[in-house]
């Protein structure tokens, strides 16, 4: 498509990244064309310019290009499958949540109808989608993210083709976000101990910012670490954060917080001083991890 004539779209799924995809969609002036189960959801962005496809058959036969947003891979089969029929020649592109295997099985299921395939994934929030910065990838079909790069990228600037297998957008999504929980968490701990003296949690977002600067700038070095296996030159040992548990102990025992579920992440690097790296980065934790996915 020319810039003149943009390509016409179809969002499948109007939760709050549905709608956010949708609204990228108009403002760059793509026809749109729209649909949930709830047909309510529609509205908004049908008086934006949308248009409202009563059936999801009639939402794929709108446009080449499908792309859904719902919550899990088998909830998008069963949305589309009173439709598969409709998928045959066009690009099918998912935006949801699921384990690579979810992944191959939808491709798989795809396939079978007829469609060029794409999995990708979000990497940010619903206010982000089409910000310059905002990353999105996708796994699969390299034709089909030829075909429409110039329209995927209305949905964030960075905008990545992992490569031809269709489950390495699942991979990364949940090697990625493996770091997000814990990451909250122990931003909630740390929250709950400043209340403890009358503190606010929003005094240390600030000093949290900072914190997570740092992680940020380690991770090239870590990597570094662990791709060649080298865990030798520690600036951060496993022996220091070894050391450090016994502190989360009397900070629970204080402020009566329940810091119980560090107990695990104690227990991993216990179990990598007793394995030898003791003296060695904190990122020889890799190891025990792989070691124990080894023995599972």
């Amino acid at each position: 498509m020319t810039r003149d004539a943009p390509t016409p779209v179809t969002v499948v799924g109007l939760g709050s990244m549905g709608r956010a995809l949708a609204e990228a969609f108009l403002d760059a002036g793509h026809r749109t064309t729209v649909w949930n189960r709830t047909p309510a959801k529609a509205a908004p962005l049908v008086a934006k310019g949308a248009g409202h496809a009563r059936t999801v058959e009639a939402a794929i036969e709108a446009s080449p290009l499908i792309i859904t947003c719902l919550t899990t891979f088998e909830d998008t089969r069963s949305a589309l499958e009173p439709a598969a029929a409709a998928l045959s020649g066009r690009a099918l592109v998912t935006l949801n949540s699921g384990s690579p295997a979810d992944a191959r099985a939808m491709a798989g299921w795809a396939s079978s109808h007829g469609a060029r395939f794409l999995a990708g994934a979000v990497k940010n929030v619903p206010a982000a989608v089409g910000a310059p910065d905002t990353l999105l990838y996708y796994g699969g079909d390299k034709t089909v993210f030829d075909d429409y790069e110039t329209t995927l990228k209305v949905l964030g600037g960075d905008t990545v083709h992992l490569g031809a297998e269709t489950d390495l957008a699942a991979l990364y999504e949940m090697a990625v976000g493996a770091m997000l929980l814990p990451a909250l968490v122990g931003f909630f701990q740390g929250a709950a101990v400043v209340q403890t003296r009358e503190l606010e949690a929003s005094s240390m977002v600030r000093f949290a910012g900072k914190w997570l600067d740092m992680i940020k700038s380690l991770l090239p070095i870590y990597a570094k670490e662990i791709d060649s296996g080298d865990y030798t030159d520690a600036a951060s040992s496993v022996n220091l954060f070894l050391a450090g548990a016994a502190h989360e102990e009397d900070l629970a025992e204080e402020t009566h917080v329940d810091t119980a579920w560090l107990t695990p992440l104690h227990d991993l690097v216990k179990r990598a001083a007793e394995a030898g790296h003791g003296d060695h980065s904190i990122s020889a934790l890799t190891e025990v991890l792989r070691k124990s996915e080894r023995k599972a």
